[in-house]
């Protein structure tokens, strides 16, 4: 297993996190369990889960797995998404919800603290501050041992840290951002204020929640069972792009004609950015998890950057123009 520097802290993480997001739905308990014992039998330490994912059933398998060796691994979990039923104070980030999301956790996961505590995504209705000195006493408590984000732009980032050293909390760690090779959005913001900030990055959806397995044929129905086939809600708000679905049966041709799986590779070329610390890749089947875990047998040239640059222009989505809707563009408030 390689094993690297996460950010600025004295953390060294798997180059692969297992997420645990189908974890109690979509995967058994049994197919998780196993799926977890094998991968710290692979020398895998960063699992990554949150309390939103399948109403709070993964993080109780996640604790469940991990708890013989609970010392050794290192467990990320985050708040900030709630329940849709329309009461207050049951997401955010305010003192009062991070509070209660803690100990939830906990509870769920029969352990006494966290290694990293994520802000799951941007709230623009709390002020950084109480946010950033209610972690800064979970801390303290040593209910958490680090902290990081999901999902912040680049400017929130950089914020968040000059907020935490103003007022003499540590800084977050690490940063969580959605980056394959059909959105690279990340990187003129994102990745960049992480890396001046110290924070590791470690993405999500290098696969682009399976478009990047070259399984979607471009104007054809899919199947069933597969994520686009039962109308996951994420992937046809994100990934589920005409453009996309092209170019990952180029990378299928190019991959194949080397030799290479498509799902390897795609996960290689995350890995091959100096500025990602790990890649969180989640699951469904052992199977999966078997075709993941070897993409650190991949090496990716400078022939497989150029070409991916022909396909997708760095900095940018496959597709012109366009946003996810779940990330906040503040910058035009009509009159």
């Amino acid at each position: 297993m390689i094993y690297r520097p996460l950010g600025h802290s004295g953390l060294q993480v798997s180059a692969l996190t297992l997420g645990s997001m189908m974890f109690g739905e979509q995967t058994s308990t049994e197919d998780s369990l196993r799926i977890i014992d094998k991968a710290w039998d692979q020398g895998i330490n960063f699992v990554d889960t949150a309390d939103v994912y399948n109403g709070g059933r993964s993080e109780e398998i996640v604790g469940e797995a991990v708890a013989r060796n609970r010392h050794e691994w290192i467990i990320a979990s985050k708040a900030g998404y709630g329940p849709v039923d329309g009461l207050p104070n049951r997401s955010g980030l305010s003192r009062k919800h991070l509070f209660n999301a803690i100990e939830a956790t906990l509870t769920r996961m029969g352990t006494d603290y966290l290694d990293i505590y994520y802000l799951h995504r941007e709230d623009h209705s709390v002020p950084l501050e109480e946010t950033v000195r209610a972690i800064g006493d979970l801390l303290a408590q040593g209910k958490i041992r680090y902290w990081g984000v999901s999902n912040f732009r680049g400017w929130r980032i950089a914020e968040i840290c000059n907020v935490a050293h103003r007022l003499g909390v540590a800084k977050p760690v690490v940063s969580q951002p959605l980056y394959n090779i059909v959105n690279r959005q990340a990187e003129p913001e994102q990745l960049t204020a992480a890396a001046y900030h110290g924070l590791g990055v470690v993405p999500f959806s290098p696969l682009a929640r399976g478009v990047l397995s070259g399984k979607y044929a471009p104007g054809s129905t899919p199947d069933e069972g597969s994520r686009a086939g039962r109308q996951d809600k994420r992937i046809m708000e994100v990934e589920w792009r005409q453009e996309s679905l092209a170019i990952a049966q180029k990378i299928h041709a190019y991959t194949e004609a080397k030799g290479v799986g498509i799902v390897e590779f795609a996960i290689a070329w995350v890995l091959n950015n100096r500025l990602v610390s790990s890649a969180i890749v989640g699951p469904r089947t052992e199977a999966q998890w078997d075709t993941y875990a070897g993409a650190l047998e991949v090496k990716v040239t400078a022939e497989d950057e150029a070409f991916i640059d022909s396909l997708v222009t760095p900095g940018h989505a496959s597709t012109p123009g366009f946003n996810d809707v779940a990330h906040f563009v503040s910058g035009r408030l009509a009159r």
